[in-house]
Protein backbone atom coordinates (compact mmCIF):
# COMPACT_ATOMS: atom_id res chain seq x y z
CA UNK A 1 0.00 0.00 0.00
CA UNK A 2 1.43 3.57 -0.79
CA UNK A 3 1.03 6.65 1.09
CA UNK A 4 -0.93 9.14 -0.94
CA UNK A 5 -1.68 13.01 -0.53
CA UNK A 6 -5.16 14.29 -1.88
CA UNK A 7 -5.81 18.06 -2.42
CA UNK A 8 -8.99 19.12 -2.57
CA UNK A 9 -12.38 17.98 -1.16
CA UNK A 10 -15.09 19.04 -2.88
CA UNK A 11 -17.68 17.47 -5.01
CA UNK A 12 -15.77 15.44 -6.81
CA UNK A 13 -12.53 15.22 -4.60
CA UNK A 14 -14.26 14.08 -1.43
CA UNK A 15 -15.49 10.48 -2.86
CA UNK A 16 -12.06 10.11 -4.98
CA UNK A 17 -10.07 10.51 -1.96
CA UNK A 18 -12.44 8.26 0.15
CA UNK A 19 -12.05 5.21 -2.81
CA UNK A 20 -8.29 5.48 -2.17
CA UNK A 21 -8.48 5.45 1.50
CA UNK A 22 -11.21 2.31 1.00
CA UNK A 23 -8.77 0.61 -1.39
CA UNK A 24 -6.25 0.32 1.57
CA UNK A 25 -4.24 3.22 1.08
CA UNK A 26 -2.21 5.50 3.59
CA UNK A 27 -3.96 8.67 2.73
CA UNK A 28 -3.69 12.35 4.18
CA UNK A 29 -5.97 15.28 3.23
CA UNK A 30 -6.17 18.67 2.63
CA UNK A 31 -8.66 21.05 1.69
CA UNK A 32 -9.21 24.77 1.85
CA UNK A 33 -11.97 24.74 3.95
CA UNK A 34 -10.66 22.93 7.23
CA UNK A 35 -14.16 21.63 8.21
CA UNK A 36 -14.18 19.36 4.92
CA UNK A 37 -10.75 17.60 6.05
CA UNK A 38 -12.51 17.17 9.48
CA UNK A 39 -15.36 15.65 8.02
CA UNK A 40 -13.48 13.05 5.32
CA UNK A 41 -11.01 12.08 8.33
CA UNK A 42 -14.54 11.20 10.32
CA UNK A 43 -16.02 9.30 7.81
CA UNK A 44 -12.61 7.38 6.12
CA UNK A 45 -9.38 6.50 7.17
CA UNK A 46 -6.97 9.04 7.26
CA UNK A 47 -5.90 11.82 8.38
CA UNK A 48 -5.71 15.55 7.56
CA UNK A 49 -2.56 18.14 6.91
CA UNK A 50 -2.72 21.90 7.41
CA UNK A 51 -0.71 23.22 4.04
CA UNK A 52 -0.78 21.22 0.71
CA UNK A 53 2.91 21.00 1.41
CA UNK A 54 2.73 18.88 4.76
CA UNK A 55 -0.03 17.07 2.84
CA UNK A 56 2.35 15.92 0.26
CA UNK A 57 5.66 15.54 2.60
CA UNK A 58 6.65 11.66 2.06
CA UNK A 59 3.70 11.03 -0.13
CA UNK A 60 4.22 8.31 -3.43
CA UNK A 61 1.64 9.53 -5.53
CA UNK A 62 -0.01 12.98 -5.09
CA UNK A 63 -3.47 13.88 -6.28
CA UNK A 64 -4.91 17.45 -6.59
CA UNK A 65 -8.57 18.29 -7.81
CA UNK A 66 -9.18 21.95 -7.34
CA UNK A 67 -11.13 24.69 -9.16
CA UNK A 68 -9.09 26.55 -11.76
CA UNK A 69 -5.59 27.58 -12.94
CA UNK A 70 -5.02 30.05 -10.38
CA UNK A 71 -6.32 27.15 -7.83
CA UNK A 72 -3.81 24.55 -9.10
CA UNK A 73 -1.02 27.40 -9.15
CA UNK A 74 -1.55 28.07 -5.68
CA UNK A 75 -1.58 24.44 -4.29
CA UNK A 76 1.29 23.62 -6.46
CA UNK A 77 3.46 25.93 -6.99
CA UNK A 78 2.34 28.57 -3.61
CA UNK A 79 4.36 29.36 -0.44
CA UNK A 80 2.88 26.55 1.28
CA UNK A 81 2.35 24.07 -2.50
CA UNK A 82 3.07 20.43 -2.50
CA UNK A 83 6.29 21.38 -5.00
CA UNK A 84 8.14 22.40 -1.46
CA UNK A 85 8.07 18.91 -0.02
CA UNK A 86 7.22 16.37 -3.39
CA UNK A 87 9.32 13.50 -3.21
CA UNK A 88 12.39 12.54 -5.82
CA UNK A 89 10.29 9.93 -7.96
CA UNK A 90 6.76 10.25 -6.68
CA UNK A 91 4.22 10.69 -9.16
CA UNK A 92 1.83 13.97 -9.15
CA UNK A 93 -1.90 13.29 -10.47
CA UNK A 94 -3.78 16.09 -11.43
CA UNK A 95 -7.41 15.79 -11.66
CA UNK A 96 -8.54 19.48 -11.77
CA UNK A 97 -10.20 20.38 -15.28
CA UNK A 98 -7.47 23.29 -16.00
CA UNK A 99 -5.71 24.59 -19.72
CA UNK A 100 -3.07 22.20 -20.98
CA UNK A 101 -0.62 25.17 -20.90
CA UNK A 102 -0.69 24.90 -17.00
CA UNK A 103 -0.46 21.26 -17.27
CA UNK A 104 2.75 21.65 -19.36
CA UNK A 105 4.13 23.89 -17.41
CA UNK A 106 3.83 21.74 -14.63
CA UNK A 107 5.48 18.70 -16.80
CA UNK A 108 8.39 20.68 -17.16
CA UNK A 109 8.59 21.62 -13.82
CA UNK A 110 8.45 18.12 -12.52
CA UNK A 111 11.49 17.25 -14.95
CA UNK A 112 13.62 19.68 -13.38
CA UNK A 113 12.71 18.51 -10.09
CA UNK A 114 12.57 14.70 -10.80
CA UNK A 115 8.87 13.63 -9.71
CA UNK A 116 6.56 12.28 -12.22
CA UNK A 117 3.31 14.24 -13.54
CA UNK A 118 0.07 13.14 -15.59
CA UNK A 119 -2.45 15.86 -16.12
CA UNK A 120 -5.79 13.91 -15.41
CA UNK A 121 -9.26 15.46 -15.73
CA UNK A 122 -11.65 13.17 -14.80
CA UNK A 123 -15.79 13.22 -16.48
CA UNK A 124 -19.40 11.47 -15.06
CA UNK A 125 -20.16 14.15 -12.47
CA UNK A 126 -20.89 14.30 -8.78
CA UNK A 127 -22.56 10.89 -9.44
CA UNK A 128 -19.61 9.13 -11.17
CA UNK A 129 -17.41 10.57 -8.43
CA UNK A 130 -19.78 8.68 -5.70
CA UNK A 131 -19.52 5.58 -7.30
CA UNK A 132 -16.29 5.08 -7.79
CA UNK A 133 -16.70 5.08 -11.93
CA UNK A 134 -15.09 7.76 -12.81
CA UNK A 135 -13.67 8.45 -16.92
CA UNK A 136 -10.40 9.48 -16.52
CA UNK A 137 -8.24 11.30 -19.69
CA UNK A 138 -4.57 10.73 -19.07
CA UNK A 139 -1.58 13.42 -20.55
CA UNK A 140 2.01 11.85 -19.27
CA UNK A 141 4.50 9.42 -20.14
CA UNK A 142 3.83 6.28 -20.00
CA UNK A 143 6.42 5.26 -17.01
CA UNK A 144 4.22 7.41 -14.87
CA UNK A 145 0.88 6.18 -16.04
CA UNK A 146 2.07 2.54 -15.56
CA UNK A 147 3.41 3.54 -11.99
CA UNK A 148 -0.07 5.14 -10.94
CA UNK A 149 -2.73 3.70 -12.89
CA UNK A 150 -3.95 0.86 -10.13
CA UNK A 151 -4.12 3.82 -7.73
CA UNK A 152 -6.49 5.82 -10.62
CA UNK A 153 -8.27 2.82 -11.08
CA UNK A 154 -9.74 3.18 -7.51
CA UNK A 155 -11.59 5.94 -8.47
CA UNK A 156 -12.61 4.83 -12.25
CA UNK A 157 -14.63 2.64 -14.72
CA UNK A 158 -12.42 3.58 -17.85
CA UNK A 159 -8.30 5.44 -18.04
CA UNK A 160 -6.49 5.71 -21.08
CA UNK A 161 -3.33 7.68 -21.56
CA UNK A 162 -3.58 10.04 -24.70
CA UNK A 163 -0.49 10.96 -25.46
CA UNK A 164 2.34 13.59 -23.66
CA UNK A 165 1.50 16.09 -21.07
CA UNK A 166 -1.77 18.90 -21.80
CA UNK A 167 -3.24 15.68 -23.82
CA UNK A 168 -5.72 14.74 -21.09
CA UNK A 169 -6.87 18.29 -20.66
CA UNK A 170 -7.22 19.18 -24.21
CA UNK A 171 -9.64 15.31 -24.11
CA UNK A 172 -11.68 17.18 -21.50
CA UNK A 173 -12.05 20.17 -23.39
CA UNK A 174 -13.30 17.38 -26.19
CA UNK A 175 -15.61 16.19 -23.85
CA UNK A 176 -16.72 19.49 -23.06
CA UNK A 177 -17.60 20.45 -26.21
CA UNK A 178 -19.19 17.11 -26.64
CA UNK A 179 -21.43 17.75 -23.53
CA UNK A 180 -22.64 21.22 -24.67
CA UNK A 181 -23.98 20.56 -28.27
CA UNK A 182 -25.92 17.54 -26.52
CA UNK A 183 -27.81 19.15 -23.53
CA UNK A 184 -28.95 22.17 -25.93
CA UNK A 185 -30.28 19.45 -28.71
CA UNK A 186 -32.08 17.18 -25.34
CA UNK A 187 -33.32 20.85 -24.14
CA UNK A 188 -34.83 21.51 -27.35
CA UNK A 189 -35.88 18.53 -27.72
CA UNK A 190 -37.90 18.14 -24.75
CA UNK A 191 -39.12 21.43 -24.59
CA UNK A 192 -40.51 21.27 -28.67
CA UNK A 193 -42.30 17.91 -27.02
CA UNK A 194 -44.10 19.51 -24.20
CA UNK A 195 -45.21 22.15 -26.21
CA UNK A 196 -46.73 19.54 -28.88
CA UNK A 197 -48.67 18.16 -26.33
CA UNK A 198 -46.59 14.35 -26.03
CA UNK A 199 -45.66 12.81 -23.08
CA UNK A 200 -42.24 12.97 -22.90
CA UNK A 201 -41.69 10.20 -20.47
CA UNK A 202 -43.12 8.20 -23.20
CA UNK A 203 -41.18 9.81 -26.10
CA UNK A 204 -37.48 9.10 -23.83
CA UNK A 205 -38.70 6.28 -23.28
CA UNK A 206 -38.75 5.06 -27.07
CA UNK A 207 -36.12 7.34 -28.21
CA UNK A 208 -33.78 6.19 -25.88
CA UNK A 209 -33.62 2.83 -27.26
CA UNK A 210 -32.42 4.23 -31.09
CA UNK A 211 -30.02 6.74 -32.42
CA UNK A 212 -30.73 10.03 -30.16
CA UNK A 213 -29.38 8.11 -26.74
CA UNK A 214 -26.62 9.74 -24.31
CA UNK A 215 -25.76 9.99 -21.19
CA UNK A 216 -27.32 13.05 -21.20
CA UNK A 217 -30.71 11.77 -22.19
CA UNK A 218 -30.57 8.76 -20.10
CA UNK A 219 -29.56 10.99 -16.75
CA UNK A 220 -31.10 13.95 -16.93
CA UNK A 221 -34.36 13.24 -19.04
CA UNK A 222 -36.65 12.94 -16.24
CA UNK A 223 -35.45 15.89 -13.96
CA UNK A 224 -35.18 18.39 -16.83
CA UNK A 225 -38.80 17.63 -17.76
CA UNK A 226 -39.83 18.28 -13.73
CA UNK A 227 -37.70 21.56 -14.13
CA UNK A 228 -35.35 20.34 -11.14
CA UNK A 229 -32.05 21.44 -11.72
CA UNK A 230 -29.61 19.88 -8.11
CA UNK A 231 -28.09 17.09 -9.85
CA UNK A 232 -24.74 17.23 -11.30
CA UNK A 233 -22.15 19.71 -12.19
CA UNK A 234 -22.71 23.09 -12.34
CA UNK A 235 -23.51 25.92 -14.92
CA UNK A 236 -20.68 28.36 -13.68
CA UNK A 237 -18.10 25.45 -13.53
CA UNK A 238 -19.29 24.30 -17.30
CA UNK A 239 -18.61 28.22 -18.24
CA UNK A 240 -15.32 27.96 -17.01
CA UNK A 241 -14.67 24.43 -18.94
CA UNK A 242 -16.09 26.42 -22.02
CA UNK A 243 -14.16 28.97 -21.69
CA UNK A 244 -10.57 27.11 -21.46
CA UNK A 245 -12.11 24.99 -24.56
CA UNK A 246 -12.55 28.51 -26.97
CA UNK A 247 -9.48 29.68 -25.77
CA UNK A 248 -7.33 26.45 -26.52
CA UNK A 249 -9.67 26.66 -29.98
CA UNK A 250 -8.27 30.46 -30.91
CA UNK A 251 -4.60 28.90 -30.40
CA UNK A 252 -4.90 25.47 -32.43
CA UNK A 253 -7.33 27.77 -35.69
CA UNK A 254 -10.26 25.39 -35.07
CA UNK A 255 -13.47 26.69 -34.83
CA UNK A 256 -16.74 26.53 -31.86
CA UNK A 257 -19.49 27.80 -33.61
CA UNK A 258 -21.93 25.71 -31.74
CA UNK A 259 -19.75 25.75 -28.24
CA UNK A 260 -20.11 29.72 -28.33
CA UNK A 261 -23.61 29.54 -28.79
CA UNK A 262 -24.47 27.12 -25.72
CA UNK A 263 -21.85 29.21 -23.40
CA UNK A 264 -23.59 32.17 -24.21
CA UNK A 265 -27.25 30.32 -22.92
CA UNK A 266 -25.11 29.45 -19.99
CA UNK A 267 -24.67 32.66 -19.46
CA UNK A 268 -28.40 33.58 -19.42
CA UNK A 269 -28.84 30.96 -17.08
CA UNK A 270 -26.73 32.27 -14.90
CA UNK A 271 -28.50 35.66 -15.55
CA UNK A 272 -31.67 33.91 -13.81
CA UNK A 273 -30.17 33.01 -10.87
CA UNK A 274 -28.81 29.15 -12.19
CA UNK A 275 -25.16 29.83 -11.39
CA UNK A 276 -25.35 26.68 -8.92
CA UNK A 277 -28.12 24.61 -11.51
CA UNK A 278 -26.43 21.98 -13.14
CA UNK A 279 -26.04 21.97 -16.76
CA UNK A 280 -28.88 20.61 -17.64
CA UNK A 281 -30.79 23.93 -16.81
CA UNK A 282 -30.34 25.08 -20.28
CA UNK A 283 -33.90 24.38 -20.91
CA UNK A 284 -35.39 26.67 -18.19
CA UNK A 285 -34.17 29.51 -20.83
CA UNK A 286 -36.69 28.22 -23.59
CA UNK A 287 -39.53 28.48 -21.21
CA UNK A 288 -38.95 31.67 -19.29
Amino acid sequence: MSNVAFIGLGVMGYPMAGYISKAGHNVTVYNRTAAKADKWVAEYKGSKADTPAKAAEDADFVFTCVGNDNDLREVTFGDNGIFKTIKKGSVYIDNTTASATIAREIYEHSLKSEFGFLDAPVSGGQAGAENGALTVMIGGDQANFDKAKDIIDCYSKKMKLLGGAGNGQLAKMVNQICIAGLVQGLSEAINFGKKAGLNMEDVIEVISKGAAQSWQMENRYKTMIDDQFEFGFAVDWMRKDLKIAMDEAKNNGSQLPVTEIVDKYYGEVQEMGGNRWDTSSLIRRLSK
